[in-house]
């Protein structure tokens, strides 16, 4: 089996029948999205609604997926996923293997072939996602126990932002296991790369395709390895190319139109339509490639040979209509899309406990800071003492910060007043104290709101919320005696607004501890924190906020929120280009460790001409 030989049957196939390909993906395409997917959500959804809880943190996502419904959940997720690939897939190896005529009945022709094949598909695609996940459930209780073993008691954003040395030594104890399940599962998708093409060509079960594949590439791994990272790495370096292309070449242009909505409006249109075009040749390009690869070295393989067709052959009146149609439908999507961007855009400053990338997080500096460079909430992390006493600190240990590994929770304020929170960041900040609730609510009087995220220990939640209530009260009382004290409306900027439970917000993991607080408290803003949300498991009611992972939100969790009533907020973002995306996303909020940075990239937003601040919404979309 010569490569150079298969890339020459792949090309030249591409070449010979790219019209009825991309007839096959337009057509399975539009079938996809009106008929398969949705269905495919529809059952996953039925499917999570029997989990009967939702999944907030990651430590919940573990205990979801190791319950029979979940682990269903998860072979069905992934079943599914790889069977519209396949039946993609499928699609494009009967199109090129199949006999002469008319070019786009062809196409049409292999989808009903591949539609009812649709249940041996099927079975092949739950087979080898099976397989691999019982390949991969030795390896991951492994790295699970590893990572319990030097990660456990860390609080995962420390580690992330400070990568300690336990850090390290997880990463080298998993690295063993995780190489040895990546040789062997790649090993075995390569035995079993061409069963689709068995399937599709031999009319092969499941389990003879698999079998088929398994002898066909006994002695040609290395090469198969080859070919296919080669198509890989093309296919993934294609799109940022025509990317970084298309914005070299097209981008200056339109920063020099003129800032009338009468040109400048077709104008990303057409740009706009000729991103989506790029986009889709080259999602095309990409499957179609794949496909051609697989049918070439099975027939390869089997003494068999690419059927071409006959030269000369011309395509037909059908084609140009189809290859039209699609042009319009860019064009109309590209219309939808204009018309439902907001020029005009404003989203609230969360610091991140405080202003925790220049100053000691959770620390009166830090919240000081964070309300000096424009932050409209300060985000900080609280406990209670032994005292029952609310001070600002995230870990349940002081190891961390301090060094020493007793809870905080078993300590006094007046004990905890000894500790130093400040050298472990620098000199300048050595014997900084551990702060109280009521400290942070008087340093934020008339500059700034506080979103308090709880941190309770098991069995001590109530007394939690009870007593960040009674230091809210007090702020309060304290805000409306400096308001009759003061002489000057100077003074009384200075006071803060005596409505602290409209001012405040409060946040939580917790769904249960949620809906205690919204019951006790009505007046306050509560915000339920998650890292993942599986669909269709949370009751999207009982909380003014959802703050999201910022890599966990989409368009839907935006419209979801828009339709339900609450606001997104997006947390922990540092980078000013993903700031800008989630603001054009349409989030509400922003969490992050640098307000300063989305301040000023706020600022200089608003002072963009409507066209410039166009553009960077379309490019901004585009990118996410």
């Amino acid at each position: 089996m010569r490569i150079h030989a298969l890339a020459k049957d792949v090309l030249r196939a591409l070449i010979d029948h790219w019209r009825p390909l991309l007839a096959y993906h337009l057509a399975f395409t539009l079938l996809a999205s009106l008929v398969l997917l949705p269905a495919i959500a529809w059952s996953l959804a039925t499917l999570l609604g029997r989990l009967g809880r939702p999944v907030i943190a990651t430590a919940d996502l573990a205990g979801v997926l190791l319950t029979p419904t979940g682990g269903l959940w998860l072979l069905a997720t992934l079943a599914l996923t790889f069977l519209v690939l396949y039946l993609q897939q499928a699609g494009m190896i009967l199109v090129a293997a199949s006999a002469h005529g008319n070019r786009y009945r062809r196409a049409f022709d292999a989808l009903g072939r591949v539609l009812w094949r649709l249940p041996r598909l099927a079975g092949l695609a739950t087979l080898q996602v099976g397989a691999h996940l019982l390949l991969l459930a030795p390896f991951a209780l492994a790295v699970g126990l590893l990572y319990g073993h030097f990660l456990g008691d860390l609080d995962p954003y420390y580690v992330q932002r400070t990568r300690p040395p336990a850090l390290w030594a997880f990463v080298a104890s998993a690295l063993l296991p995780t190489l040895t399940w990546t040789a062997l599962a790649a090993s075995l998708y390569l035995r079993w790369s061409l069963a689709v093409a068995a399937l599709i060509l031999e009319d092969d079960g499941p389990r003879r395709a698999l079998a088929r594949s398994w002898r066909l590439t006994h002695g040609h791994l290395g090469r198969i390895a080859l070919l296919l990272l080669a198509l890989l790495g093309l296919i993934l370096a294609l799109p940022p190319l025509s990317t970084w292309s298309y914005d070299l070449i097209a981008t200056p242009l339109v920063a020099w139109l003129p800032e009338r909505p009468a040109v400048l409006v077709p104008a990303m249109l057409l740009y706009l339509a000729g991103y989506l075009l790029l986009t889709l040749a080259l999602t095309f390009l990409g499957l179609a490639a794949n496909s051609l690869l697989a049918a070439a070295l099975f027939l390869r393989l089997s003494r068999e040979r690419l059927r071409l067709p006959r030269p000369g052959a011309h395509p037909e009146r059908l084609a140009w209509a189809l290859e039209l149609a699609v042009v319009l439908a860019l064009a109309i999507q590209a219309a939808l899309i204009l018309n439902r961007v907001e020029l005009h855009d404003e989203v609230a400053i969360i610091a991140h406990r405080g202003s925790s990338m220049t100053t000691p997080e959770n620390s009166l500096p830090a919240v000081e800071r964070a309300a000096a460079e424009g932050a409209d909430y300060v985000e900080l992390d609280v406990r209670l003492t032994a005292d029952d006493r609310v001070v600002l600190y995230h870990d349940r240990t002081l190891r961390r910060l301090t060094g020493d590994p007793r809870r905080l929770g078993e300590l006094s304020l007046e004990e905890l007043g000894a500790f130093d929170l400040g050298s472990w960041f620098g000199d300048a900040y050595a014997g900084l104290p551990i702060a109280s609730l009521e400290e942070a609510l008087a340093a934020v009087r008339g500059r700034a709101g506080l979103m308090i995220d709880l941190k309770p220990d098991p069995g001590r939640e109530r007394a939690l919320v009870e007593a960040v209530l009674a230091a809210l009260a007090t702020e309060a009382e304290a805000r409306r005696r400096c308001l009759r004290d003061a002489a000057t409306p100077e003074a009384t900027r200075t006071c803060g607004d005596p409505r602290v439970m409209t001012e405040t917000r409060l946040a939580t993991l917790s769904p249960t501890l949620m809906s205690a607080i919204a019951e006790r408290e009505p007046e306050l803003r509560i915000t339920l924190l998650a890292q993942l949300i599986l669909p269709g498991t949370l009751e999207r009611r009982g909380f003014a906020a959802l703050g999201l992972r910022h890599n966990r939100i989409s368009e839907a969790e935006v419209r979801l929120a828009r339709d339900h009533g609450y606001e997104i907020h997006a947390w922990t973002v540092n980078d000013p280009a993903r700031m800008s995306q989630l603001i054009d996303l349409g989030v509400d909020a922003i969490i992050t460790d640098r307000p300063d940075l989305l301040a000023a990239l706020l600022a200089e937003r608003r002072e963009l001409s409507d066209g410039e601040l166009l553009l960077i919404k379309l490019r901004n979309w585009l990118r996410s």
